[in-house]
């Protein structure tokens, strides 16, 4: 019995994820080999030509997908390290209170935070229509329905996801070893380089995937302030399986994305370096 305790305080949670995870995705994954339609019915054909017009039909919505997510992830992480770092080694006692501010937008709903980001975007609005008025920005000056506007609302939305585990890789490096390094001579830049940067590896790794992945994929940041210029892939998804209900397509582009970001994800741990981000966790 004390050989099954184990399985079986994990057995909610694998029937959780059996439920909820692995039978939605082997569904979806039966619906995407399917053809047919919502009056007549869908019928499995195992017709793999969905998936290459998926690809072939809105290609240009991956490639745009993938540079947003990929230019909001770098935009997180040079503005998330610096805050994680500041908050981990000059918080002091005050690192809670930080925490909960940078969380504090989190009471909001997520679609609404997207919203109140146009109204600030906006041409009339709070900030630009001030700068216009005051002479400082031209009259046709506009920033929403541009692919700054929704790359800077991918950032905003996520940024926590990628300041957090920064933050907790940071915050375990042990002064001591920081001091070290300087009583070597070290510069701070050099013990920066050589000891702080190895060591929070493990955040940078997580904090990239926890934002590149929902940012490639998100539909709402690219619908409020993106226009019909900008559709990412996310949209398109959205768009098949509630407007057109052609959920073949839909279902293939699902796991069409899901395909290219596991790639992305295996190619950036190689090139990271799994196993020594690993090695730094360890320690």
């Amino acid at each position: 019995m004390r050989r099954l305790t184990p399985y079986l305080l994990a057995l909610p949670s694998w029937m959780w994820l059996a439920i909820f995870l692995v039978v939605p995705l082997a569904a979806m994954a039966s619906v995407s080999l399917q053809t047919g339609n919502v009056i007549d019915g869908f019928v499995m054909t195992f017709s793999v030509s969905n998936y290459s017009n998926a690809i072939s039909g809105y290609s240009t919505q991956f490639a745009r997908s993938l540079v947003y997510g990929g230019l909001a992830t770098v935009a997180m992480l040079l503005i998330g390290y610096p805050v994680a770092y500041w908050i981990a080694f000059k918080g002091g006692s005050r690192k809670s209170m930080y925490l909960f501010l940078l969380l504090l937008p989190f009471f909001v709903s997520f679609v609404l935070r997207t919203i109140a980001w146009g109204f600030l975007l906006s041409d009339d609005g709070i900030l630009f229509g001030t700068l216009k008025g005051w002479g400082l920005l031209p009259a046709d000056f506009h920033v929403l329905a541009t692919a700054f506007a929704v790359v800077a609302g991918l950032a905003y939305n996520w940024l926590p996801f990628m300041i957090l585990p920064i933050y907790v890789s940071l915050e375990r490096v042990d002064p001591r070893v920081v001091e070290a390094a300087h009583d070597l001579y070290a510069t701070r830049g050099a013990a920066f380089r050589k000891v702080v940067l190895p060591l929070s590896l493990p955040g940078v790794f997580a904090g990239v995937l926890m934002t590149f992945v929902p940012a490639t994929a998100d539909p709402i940041n690219a619908q409020v302030l993106g226009g019909t210029g900008n559709t990412m892939i996310g949209n398109i998804i959205q768009t098949e399986y509630l407007v057109n209900a052609d959920y073949p397509t839909a279902s293939a582009l699902s796991f069409t994305l899901m395909a290219v970001l596991l790639v992305g994800i295996f190619i950036y741990a190689r090139v990271l370096g799994t196993e020594n981000v690993l090695e730094a966790a360890a320690r």
